[in-house]
């Protein structure tokens, strides 16, 4: 389990120099780190500890925990969870080159995204990790509740979610950028 855990550790580092390479910010820009950003149109959205989009990293880790789990079914749950954070990191990282950053800033909801914070980005992670745990611990039926929940919820408090994130960044829907533009 040691080894295990320092890989994570390690994939958690090279995500935060990685991303500080790339020229995010270790923290906020406003110079405060705080637990939680709870307004979605908030210029530290993405730049403080847990956001709105915190809970979208957690069904990563539904999600993640079910792929794994279906393409490699003998794999041992602490190689299965290092993946998932390898996953996890690389979508950070590339989550916040430019042309990902300008696509996201073609929905309502992200016109002034910037990209994340390092801290921002590595807690993003560690949601995703909560998330696996979950889902590795919770029966099924339970886990599925769960997603359904955190899926509607934030959609019902922000108006996006993970499904209308993806939905809107492969290609935006006229309907949904209406009902997104009604929470500014």
């Amino acid at each position: 389990m040691k080894r295990w855990a320092s890989g994570i550790l390690v994939l958690l580092a090279v995500q935060a120099a990685g991303l500080m390479a790339m020229g995010r910010p270790p923290i906020c820009t406003c110079g405060t780190v705080r637990l939680w950003e709870g307004s979605v149109l908030s210029a530290e959205t993405s730049q403080q500890l847990f956001d709105w989009y915190s809970f979208t990293h957690i069904v990563h880790g539904f999600m993640f925990y079910l792929l794994l789990r279906v393409l490699f079914p003998r794999l041992p749950f602490w190689p299965r969870l290092l993946l998932a954070v390898g996953l996890e990191v690389a979508w950070e990282i590339a989550e916040n080159t430019p042309w990902v950053i300008e696509k996201y800033r073609q929905q309502a909801l992200a016109q002034g995204y910037v990209g994340d914070s390092a801290i921002n980005s590595v807690f993003d992670t560690l949601a995703m990790t909560a998330g696996f745990l979950l889902a590795w611990r919770l029966p099924v039926w339970v886990s599925v509740v769960a997603v359904l929940l955190l899926e509607g919820y934030t959609a019902y408090a922000i108006h996006d979610n993970l499904t209308l994130n993806v939905l809107n960044f492969i290609h935006p829907f006229d309907a949904i950028t209406r009902w997104q533009a009604e929470i500014q």
